[in-house]
Parts: C-alpha cells; sequence; structure tokens
C-alpha cells in the first residue's frame, strides 16, 4: 500500500486527488509553481453536469456529481442547484432525446422531456418555436477556483504540504525541483497541459476557449441552459465550433459559452469567434442584445485522444500515475478521477470500472 505521494498541480483534479488522498491516510505533497487552480480550472464555466455523450462519460460524469452533491461546501464557492436544461430545436432532436431518457435512467439520473410550453413557463426568456428541452434537474454550478482552494486548503488542513515550486523533471520515486528531489511511495501527475513536458509520450494539445461574462441580470435565467448539440460542438475535431450555452451565478450575472478551437497556447481572442458565440446567445436569449458585457477571456483545455481523460498508471514507470486530459469536463469529474486514483494507489473499491480511463503510451513509428 501507498503510504505517502507527491501530486504535482494544483488545478481541480491535482486538489480533489491530494484531498482524496490525505484524508485516506495518505502523506500527500502538492507541488504547485503559479497560482492554485491558476490555469484551466480558473477559466472554466463550472458546471456539475451529467453528460451523455458516451456509455463510459456518462457514467464518469454522473458518479462524480453524485459525489459532488455529497460535498458540504463553503458559500464562497457559488454552488447552486440550478440544472440543466438541453434545449431542443427540432422534432429531429426531440427524438434523440427520448433514447437519451432512457440512457439517464440507465446511471440513476432523473431527468425529463419538457415541451415547448412549459420550457416557455420554466424559461421565459428563451425564444419562441423550439420544440422543448431535456431538464436534469440535479446538475448544479460553482465557481471553480474556490471549489478547488476549498479541497486544497482541507488537504493541508488534514496535514498536506504545498511547495510552492516547478517541477523540473519526474524520476524513479520522486520529482526534481530547484530546489532538489523529493521522493515519495508514488508520484500523481495532474498538471492539466503541463503534464505533457514532464512526461514524454503522454499526449496533450491545447483546446482553446472563450467565455463572457455580462453585468447583473438577476432573474433571467433560472437553470444553466445549453442547446442539444452542444455535445457534438465539443467532442468533434472541427479547428473551429461554438455551441449555445449560458450559466447564471450567485451574482445575478451570466456566463456565456462556449467555443473550442486548436490554436496552440495564444491566448489573444479570436474576435470573430467570440463574436459568433455571443450572437448564438442572442439567438436563444434575446434580451441578451441588451445586456452589457464586462469581460470575456480565454483558457485552454488539456485534450486527450478520444475524449476520455487518463487516469491510472503509466505504463513501465513503476509509481508514477497520472490524472489529466479532462478536456472541458475537468470540474465536473474531479472527485470522480479522485475516486480512481485513490483505488490505483491505496486498493480503495472502484465503483466505475477503471481500464477505460488506464493511460496508453503509443506505439514506437518505424517509418
Amino acid at each position: 500500500m501507498v503510504r505517502s505521494a507527491l501530486v504535482v498541480g494544483a488545478g481541480i483534479v491535482g486538489a480533489a486527488v491530494a484531498d482524496w488522498l490525505q484524508g485516506a491516510g495518505c502523506a500527500v505533497t502538492v507541488f504547485e509553481a503559479g497560482i492554485p487552480a491558476g490555469g484551466a480550472t480558473a477559466a472554466g464555466m463550472g458546471h456539475l453536469a451529467v453528460m451523455d455523450d458516451s456509455p463510459l462519460m456518462l457514467g464518469f460524469t454522473a458518479r462524480s456529481v453524485a459525489l459532488w452533491r455529497r460535498e458540504t461546501l463553503p458559500g464562497v464557492c457559488g454552488r447552486e442547484a440550478r440544472g440543466t436544461l438541453w434545449v431542443v430545436r427540432d422534432r429531429a432532436e426531440r427524438d434523440e432525446v427520448q433514447a437519451a431518457l432512457r440512457r439517464y435512467a440507465q446511471v440513476g439520473v432523473a431527468a425529463e422531456f419538457l415541451d415547448g410550453e412549459r420550457l416557455r413557463t420554466e424559461e421565459p426568456a428563451l425564444r419562441p418555436g423550439l420544440e422543448g428541452g431535456l431538464l436534469v434537474a440535479g446538475d448544479q454550478v460553482l465557481y471553480p477556483p474556490l471549489a478547488a482552494r476549498f479541497l486544497l486548503d482541507r488537504a493541508l488542513g488534514r496535514g498536506a504540504k504545498l511547495v510552492r515550486e516547478p517541477v523540473r523533471a519526474l524520476e524513479p520515486g520522486g520529482v526534481v525541483t530547484d530546489s532538489g528531489r523529493s521522493r515519495a511511495d508514488a508520484v500523481v501527475l495532474a498538471a492539466g497541459l503541463g503534464s505533457a513536458g514532464l512526461l514524454p509520450g503522454l499526449a496533450m494539445a491545447p483546446r482553446r476557449g472563450h467565455l463572457a461574462i455580462t453585468g447583473p441580470v438577476p432573474g433571467l435565467l433560472r437553470h444553466q441552459v445549453m442547446e442539444w448539440g452542444y455535445l457534438r460542438s465539443a467532442h468533434g475535431r472541427d479547428a473551429a465550433s461554438v455551441a449555445f450555452n449560458v450559466q447564471p451565478r450567485s451574482t445575478g450575472q451570466l456566463l456565456i459559452g462556449s467555443s473550442r478551437e486548436f490554436a496552440g497556447l495564444d491566448p489573444a481572442p479570436n474576435r470573430p469567434l467570440l463574436a459568433t458565440m455571443l450572437r448564438m446567445a442572442v439567438e436563444f436569449i434575446p434580451a441578451l442584445a441588451q445586456v452589457p458585457v464586462v469581460r470575456a477571456w480565454t483558457g485552454f483545455r488539456p485534450c486527450g485522444p478520444g475524449n476520455v481523460p487518463a487516469i491510472g498508471p503509466w505504463p513501465g514507470r513503476p509509481g508514477l500515475y497520472v490524472a489529466t486530459g479532462h478536456e472541458g469536463l475537468g470540474i465536473t469529474t474531479a472527485l470522480a478521477t479522485a475516486e480512481l486514483v485513490a483505488h490505483h494507489l491505496l486498493g480503495t473499491p472502484a465503483v466505475l470500472d477503471p481500464a477505460p480511463f488506464l493511460p496508453q503510451v503509443p506505439e514506437p513509428s518505424h517509418g
């Protein structure tokens, strides 16, 4: 059994892993050179949503949302039981929803279809003429940086240590920093996009996204609203894509998303793509045309192959584990990720099958 672990990265996944391991009696040291939760975690929307994009990810997100629902978070984390309304445009999408309802039921998640009239009752700000919506009432939203900080602080309160230095290299049984070497029974690499630079062979690409936030418009929306085609946009491999996604925040503001593009690590906004994203939001919620946007920003999702995160032991490197590549679902799936990591390190029961998440080392090219 692993008695000590070094966790590289203090985003929401690293913080959750550290908290889970320390709570189980493992002595944890977290390494983070930057601001904890200052990367992809700070840039994200903060939805805790069950996502029906594949049977694997449906089960994974359902498990993690259930774990989040058990957590008692302080008010500063901004958690609200908003639910998600997947907006359906037409009859063809409505037919797809019927199959989705059965899949949600199979993982024990309550969902229901709202016809056009009920949709307008629930969300009067949505444009007329929509076919309806799929309501997943148990979904939540939160403020990711402070939720991650809560998990990290709880781990530290239980005895974990935080080292504010960059990890320069991984080595058997430890890591190398500017101050020297640190040793432990296991190393967990949870540094998001930074993970690839420390571990050759770990396939990871930055997928840039834009978000915008409005001034206060309390009461305009009750639920997080997303178009039914969001998942096709999120998990396609097009050079750039936009999908309607608007989330009410506890401040009375609205968070508007979302876009995806493979554009390297350039943080500069793609203004035409951002404009398309805002126009789409207005198309679904016409009143947004009169609401000022007070800030817009970009962030980078750590995108691995196959739209599945890598969680588990790294082949050929005893004692090294990875927990990264969550793309846009790191916040939703942080707790289920930590549960899987604890299974590998501590032998605790695995509620989910860990095999589909095991990292794969690409075969060397012989061309």
